[in-house]
């Protein structure tokens, strides 16, 4: 049985060394399993991994964070998905009470006014529920890509998460663009009718635009800030206290 540390990373790394991404994550369910999640947000990269899971039947829990802002045509595709794979999407929720408290003190759009509002509202909205999520788990499963930010060029595809105590794995990290797209096209995956108006990250309705030709992939994820600052504080890399 593989551990659950920053110690095991090396070593699933070298067990998943040449396997393909269905094998890997076949793998890896199998060893957690019950103890495995991926997180959707219904984007182009977790609609081909749902895809995979189902297919496979793969015994990992699939959940989304629903923020209360999340577009229409979000929900629209979170609704397409269930019908289409039969599956369960476990959804996690903002605390009410810090919700409320938030808002009533700094306004519905306060994000706009500085990088600690957003940061904060951030966290409420996405950060706790995502703790939520992957507390008592031991992998999670990411969408997460190399070409969404330069600071994830050098990743690996399996991390330890020291944060949240939890290996991360992302299968589909070093695939392009028009490698999603294809595997979109032709397994017929339902996907977020946005991504075709220029939409590349979707998140927030309020914090996320279309982004212009010749602009980064993330300059339409809270493209009022600077460019460094521009994580939400899902996916944290710096080294964190491992709790004992």
């Amino acid at each position: 049985m593989i551990g659950s540390n920053q110690d095991s990373v090396e070593e699933i790394l070298l067990k998943i060394s040449g396997l393909s991404e269905t094998e890997s994550l076949k793998l890896l369910a199998t060893q957690f399993q019950e103890a495995s999640v991926f997180s959707t947000s219904f984007s182009f990269e977790d609609q081909v991994i749902t895809d995979l899971l189902v297919k496979m039947q793969l015994p990992v829990e699939i959940f989304t964070l629903d923020t209360g802002r999340l577009f229409p045509e979000t929900y629209s595709t979170w609704v397409q998905t269930l019908e289409k794979y039969n599956t369960r999407v476990t959804a996690y929720y903002p605390d009410a009470t810090a919700l409320q408290e938030f808002v009533a003190e700094k306004g519905p759009n306060s994000f706009y006014e500085s990088v600690e509002n957003r940061k904060s509202c951030c966290h409420i909205r996405k950060v706790e529920p995502l703790q939520r999520a992957l507390k008592g788990k031991k992998l999670w499963i990411t969408g997460i890509r190399s070409e969404h930010s330069q600071n994830r060029n050098d990743m690996q595809p399996v991390e330890w998460d020291a944060v949240n105590q939890v290996l991360k794995y992302h299968p589909l990290l070093h695939w392009t663009t028009e490698q999603v797209k294809e595997y979109i096209r032709q397994n017929n995956v339902p996907y977020n009718p946005l991504h075709d108006k220029g939409f590349v990250s979707i998140g927030c309705a309020p914090c996320t635009r279309a982004v212009r030709p010749g602009e980064d992939f993330r300059a339409g994820r809270w493209w009022w800030e600077d460019s460094s600052k521009k994580e939400c504080g899902l996916h944290v890399h710096e080294e964190a206290t491992v709790k004992q």
